[in-house]
């Protein structure tokens, strides 16, 4: 039999168990209701700040700073890793301040460090910081510490190293810098600031001859694989275009197509921002690899007075200068007319290859219609080509903008460019008939002198006085032309 003692023993037991499961359950209910406290509120941010405040006091670190611009003047190539990486740790979207930006698309929102922001990554057990400053020149300054160095710093940056190269593969965008004005002090800051380029020009897009296009395509091509040929003869790694022909003849659009064909940067070099030869070449030095640099309307440049000497232009040109600003250049120079250029600037080796962009022709012509209108034939056209045939002139950007205005009809659009064809030809006509009474009432004044003539008159005089004859010729074309009536526009049906 049981007595009354052990029979109470179990009973106590089982009320201790489960008033310590009721204990439990109340310190899980407790700490699951403080952690949503906590993260309801600031207080668990206040917390973190709290313990990164204690770790930074009682352990020792080191500082690295890695700026954008080096000693020399030239950009660092590990910045731009560094930025890379930096921006898309996980950590900048937890941040307490971070900027927003559009990306490559419309939809896309990309996160940028903020002036002084400081992120913080994880790397073999060891916690590094990254602080972002933009004070004078901008740099990141990483905090690591000094225990974790000597483990960690190495595979560290080597790390960053491969990521960055991914990244900028995945999230490649190509950019448009443009030259900032020097700076007042002697601070080495960066001369470059740049923006998204996301012109749509194509080699699809522009108007050029097919043959042309090709053989310029395949240039591109040959000159991205020779980087060993070019080493080999030791010559540095870089190809010159020069773009010559009127205004609005398609030379800026040519220039974007390339940088779209080749994803290569710009660089817009504003030669009134610069303000010596010294200085152009500190602008080249800060280039980088696998760009293109461009200076447009060099033959402006020549004319006028700039602060750009011959020499220091040749130098920018083929100086020992771009030896040392990375490979993969291509310098593109444009021109409204190769005339006044000099005879140095235009040597092989400073220009390798000439394009030639003149005004439009009846092919040109169709292809506009073509891209603008969707038209491939019409009935227009004729009296189009035997306006061209006849020797008017007109700029393909011209002809784009009255077809871009007039693309809802396309009749329309065809009759306002052979209006705008037919002004021009008489602009052209006024401007000889002017051209050439000037020369007749110096004719008269100056009679041609007798023949034969001394080697002194046929030195001066001559030389003066013959362009008039030029120009009587072109007075007897021009009547030649105007008696031929073009039909009148008006009876054309739509």
């Amino acid at each position: 039999m049981f007595t009354q003692g052990e029979v109470v023993l179990p009973a106590v037991q089982s009320m201790f168990v489960l008033k310590l499961f009721l204990v439990f359950i109340a310190v899980v209910c407790i700490f699951f209701l403080v952690r949503l406290f906590l993260y309801r509120t600031a207080f668990v941010h206040v917390f973190r700040k709290w313990l990164q405040w204690l770790d930074d006091r009682i352990h020792i670190h080191q500082h690295f700073r890695v700026p954008e611009i080096d000693e020399n003047g030239q950009p660092n190539m590990f910045y731009r890793k560094v930025y890379l990486y930096v921006n898309s740790l996980q950590s900048v979207e937890d941040s307490d301040v971070t900027n927003l930006f559009s990306g490559k698309k419309s939809t896309d929102i990309v996160l940028h460090l903020d002036d002084h922001q400081v992120v913080r990554d994880a790397f073999l057990g060891a916690t590094i910081s990254w602080t972002y400053q933009s004070i004078r020149t901008r740099s990141f300054l990483l905090k690591i510490k000094k225990k974790d160095k000597r483990r960690v710093l190495r595979p560290y940056l080597q790390h960053i190293h491969s990521l960055a190269d991914d990244i900028q593969r995945r999230t490649e965008e190509t950019k448009l810098f443009i030259n900032n004005l020097p700076p007042e002090d002697d601070g080495c800051r960066g001369r470059w600031r740049s923006i998204p380029f996301s012109h749509p020009s194509t080699f699809d897009t522009i108007v050029m001859d097919g043959d042309l296009k090709s053989k310029i395509k395949s240039d591109l091509d040959a000159f991205l694989k020779s980087e060993s040929y070019y080493h080999k003869l030791g010559r540095v790694w870089k190809r010159s275009y020069l773009l010559h022909g009127p205004s609005g003849t398609g030379k800026s659009s040519f220039i974007a197509a390339m940088a779209n064909y080749l994803s290569f940067d710009v660089y817009d070099v504003d030669l009134s921002r610069v303000s010596d030869d010294s200085d152009l070449k500190l602008l080249l030095l800060q280039t980088s690899r696998n760009s293109i640099i461009v200076i447009e309307n060099l033959d402006r440049f020549v004319r006028e007075k700039s602060t750009i000497s011959l020499t220091g232009m040749l130098n920018f040109m083929d100086g020992i200068a771009n030896s040392c600003c990375g490979d993969a250049k291509i310098m593109v120079f444009t021109v409204n007319s190769k005339e006044n250029i000099d005879s140095a600037i235009l040597r092989p080796g400073r220009i390798d290859v000439h394009v030639h962009f003149p005004l439009c022709d009846f092919s040109s012509f169709k292809s506009l219609a073509n891209s603008y209108l969707g038209v491939k034939e019409h009935k227009l056209f004729q009296q189009v080509e035997e306006m061209f045939q006849s020797g008017a002139t007109i700029s393909p950007a011209e002809i784009g903008e009255l077809m871009l205005v007039n693309r809802s009809s396309p009749s329309r659009a065809l009759k306002s460019v052979i209006s705008a064809m037919q002004s021009s030809t008489a602009e052209v006509r006024s401007s000889g008939v002017k051209m050439l009474r000037r020369s007749s009432e110096s004719a008269s004044s100056s009679p041609l002198p007798p023949f034969p003539m001394s080697e002194e008159h046929a030195s001066g005089k001559w030389r003066e006085v013959a362009p008039a004859k030029e120009i009587r010729k072109l007075y007897g074309l021009l009547r030649l032309k105007s008696s031929k009536k073009s039909e009148p526009l008006d009876h054309e049906p739509e």
